[in-house]
């Protein structure tokens, strides 16, 4: 069993990195590579938040049979 910090499948780090540049892009904010230390943490919360929104909504049309 992974530990809590382990993801159960690899290929899902790819695939959330991507998600999250997206939704930076769409919000205005300006991510780049590597270290972000200078968002602030109302920005970082913003992603992360919908970042959670998106994968919700995907959890919940995949339960939905759509």
């Amino acid at each position: 069993m992974p530990t809590s910090n382990q993801k159960v499948v690899p290929a899902a780090r790819d695939a959330l990195n991507n998600m999250k540049f997206e939704i930076a892009n769409e919000i205005g904010i300006n991510l780049k590579p590597g270290y972000n230390g200078d968002l602030t943490s109302k920005q970082a919360g913003h992603i992360g938040g919908q970042m959670t929104r998106r994968l919700v909504a995907m959890a919940q049309q995949q339960m939905s049979g759509q």
